[in-house]
């Protein structure tokens, strides 16, 4: 039986203090697994960016448990937290976070560099990353010279360096128009295919939906929706009611197959 690659049970998160003190996630149970491109949608202020920060090791839950690739982060302190983001989980953001003065090819031997590679072997592995974010023929230009879609490919094969277990993706397409959208979902997508890793992308995108091999639904800080692909001729069935908006959002995934 195949085991999630990130599993979380019970994530309970409040942020602010006194009167604007709120429970942003409030029980949540979510899993992540290998092989699969799972989409986290729900409306603003659900709690899907602080899920994100919390599955990516960036925020602490004030309760619950949570396991990456097996390890659990009970009892780690931030510098342990950090080494097993810099390990096993990589960042696709919105607003790319590229390096402006970098190439493409030296943002990405960044990432190595954080994740403890080699100097000798950063430039290699690098440009094996870019090569397969099809973006060989533009190692050596600026941010600033690459268009939006590149920009956000650059991110994904930094995302990539280094075999991470997980990618966290946070609204990959929201700043590209339909065609780069469409790029990146696919390349997300192939990414997704590799049995040793599992892809999460957070996303208001309904262009996005025929991409997942599963749809997750949070609202108010609780997970209220799961479906799933529909598989050797199998309906998705969502476990729990969506609401109107819940069953258009199943409806658009069952034409998925």
């Amino acid at each position: 039986m195949t085991r999630p690659i990130l599993e979380a049970q019970n994530i309970i998160k409040t942020l602010g203090s006194g009167p604007a003190q709120v429970q942003v996630l409030k029980g949540v149970n979510f899993d992540l697994m290998p092989g699969e491109l799972t989409l986290l949608m729900g409306p603003s202020g659900s709690g899907k960016t602080t899920l994100l920060s919390i599955l990516g090791c960036i925020l602490t839950p004030d309760s619950g448990s949570l396991q990456i690739a097996g390890q659990s982060t009970a009892g780690l302190n931030a510098e342990s937290m950090a080494d097993l983001r810099r390990r096993h989980v990589g960042f696709v953001f919105q607003a790319y976070n590229l390096v402006p003065t970098l190439t493409a090819l030296e943002n990405v031997m960044l990432a190595l560099d954080l994740r403890g590679a080699s100097m000798a072997d950063a430039p290699d592995l690098a440009a094996d990353a870019l090569r397969a974010v099809g973006l060989s023929h533009r190692e050596n230009a600026m941010p600033g010279k690459l268009s939006g879609g590149e920009k956000q490919r650059v991110s994904i094969a930094r995302a990539l360096a280094g075999s991470p277990s997980v990618i966290l993706a946070d609204e990959p397409t929201a700043a590209l128009d339909a065609e780069n959208g469409k790029a990146v979902m696919e390349l997300l997508a192939q990414v997704a295919k590799d049995s040793n890793r599992g892809v999460l992308a957070v996303t208001h995108d309904h262009r996005t939906l025929e991409y997942a091999d599963r749809i997750i639904r949070i609202e108010d800080g609780r997970i209220v929706g799961r479906a799933r692909r529909r598989e050797a001729g199998a309906p998705i069935t969502p476990n729990v009611s969506w609401g109107t908006a819940g069953h258009a959002l199943v409806e658009h995934a069952e034409a998925m197959a």
